[in-house]
């Protein structure tokens, strides 16, 4: 098996892809990508998550596909709040919201780092947060809670402290949605959103935590959302003024650039998933999601490949997403699930674990005593 950069275009075409899968383990076909080093990874959702065992199991079974040189990201969203896919015995957390409300970016980071911990033992490599957005929009439908606070100062301090956390733990945090969700009106799973701030706010408000995070985060997620005073024709996700002329080239960058979902309306509704693929390459995503549909995942990489056979400088393009993708993968040690279910049991249910659950507990109860003033 080859080894980057000899990889061929259709070895990049597969590796800028994450893919979900409906329950069960991947289809034949996804299967046989990974077997052949043609697959960036795999997320996880709900309708994957069985026991602890069971998860610790299919993500031994996804790892094991794999050459060693090319390892796979095995990812999920859990956050905390209302998107969690794990639930106890993987640490349960409110909304960060209410978290940062505590005002402690120490506990925040040693909560994260826990988290990480048991990730690991499941055989996680990426947790997609933490959510850079900013609650400055009460009828967000999407971001709300999820937001660290409705200023930048306040989602710089408690965010970052939630990403060091699980770096401590060697699981990849991700940043999310650039260049900011917080503002919109429209859920990005169901519409395309449009934000009309001038340049002005945005600088000021939309991307603080993201130009914050330029050194400490080692991914970002991009929104599929339209910013009129950065590109008033195209969703964040497929725009080179936005991703590679904002993110990259303005901002200084040089981390890893991730799609939100393709399949999500607010792009599958206007564009064709083919299409989506090679427009957020080109637009200097380095890892694309599709997150549900396997197939649409294996349109994605068909269109990838026809376009770099045919347009050099989208060859290099994709070659060098996929080259950061796997540098990416290749940065933290591939995580070994514990095989005993006791011992993952121990792990997830530690003394430090309970202590760090008591202490939480006890200072979201004097929050609502505050709030209360009971």
């Amino acid at each position: 098996m080859p080894t980057f950069p000899d990889l061929d275009l259709a070895a990049c075409a597969g590796q800028v892809l994450v893919v979900g899968f409906p329950t069960g383990s991947p289809p034949p076909a996804l299967r046989e990508l990974a077997r052949a080093g043609e697959l960036g990874g795999y997320i996880l959702f709900t309708r994957n998550i069985g026991t602890m065992a069971e998860v610790k199991a299919l993500n031994a079974e996804l790892v094991a596909d794999v050459p060693k040189a090319l390892p796979l990201l095995i990812a999920i969203d859990q956050e905390g709040g209302r998107v969690a896919r794990l639930k106890a015995p993987v640490l349960t957390l409110p909304p960060m919201s209410q978290l940062a409300a505590l005002g402690d970016a120490t506990l925040i980071r040693r909560i994260a780092a826990v988290l990480g911990r048991q990730l690991r033992a499941l055989g996680f490599t990426m947790d997609f947060a933490p959510v850079l957005d900013i609650d400055t929009n009460p009828a967000n439908p999407v971001i709300g809670d999820r937001a660290f606070g409705r200023d930048a100062a306040s989602v710089i301090e408690y965010a970052l402290a939630f990403s060091d956390g699980l770096l401590d733990a060697q699981v990849l945090s991700c940043g999310k949605h650039f260049p900011g969700h917080g503002d919109t009106h429209l859920d990005s799973h169901l519409a395309l959103p449009r934000l009309t701030h001038d340049r002005a706010r945005l600088d000021s408000v939309e991307l603080a935590p993201f130009r914050a995070a330029r050194a400490r985060v080692p991914s970002l997620m991009t929104a599929h959302v339209v910013f009129d005073a950065l590109d008033d024709a195209l969703p964040a996700t497929l725009s080179p003024r936005v991703i590679s002329g904002l993110l990259r080239d303005e901002l200084g960058y040089d981390g890893l650039i991730i799609s939100d979902d393709l399949e999500m309306k607010a792009v599958a509704d206007h564009y064709e998933t083919g299409d989506a693929a090679c427009r957020a390459i080109a637009a200097g995503c380095d890892t694309l999601l599709v997150c549900s549909q396997p197939e649409l995942a294996l349109i994605a990489r068909d269109a990838l490949l026809r376009r770099a056979e045919q347009d050099a400088t989208f060859a290099a393009r994709l070659r060098d997403a996929a080259a950061r993708s796997l540098a990416m993968r290749r940065s933290v040690p591939a995580p070994t699930p514990i095989t005993d279910t006791v011992a993952l049991e121990a792990l997830l249910t530690s003394p430090e674990t309970k202590l760090l659950v008591d202490e939480l507990a006890a200072r979201l109860a004097e929050q609502r005593r505050a709030n209360t003033g009971a």
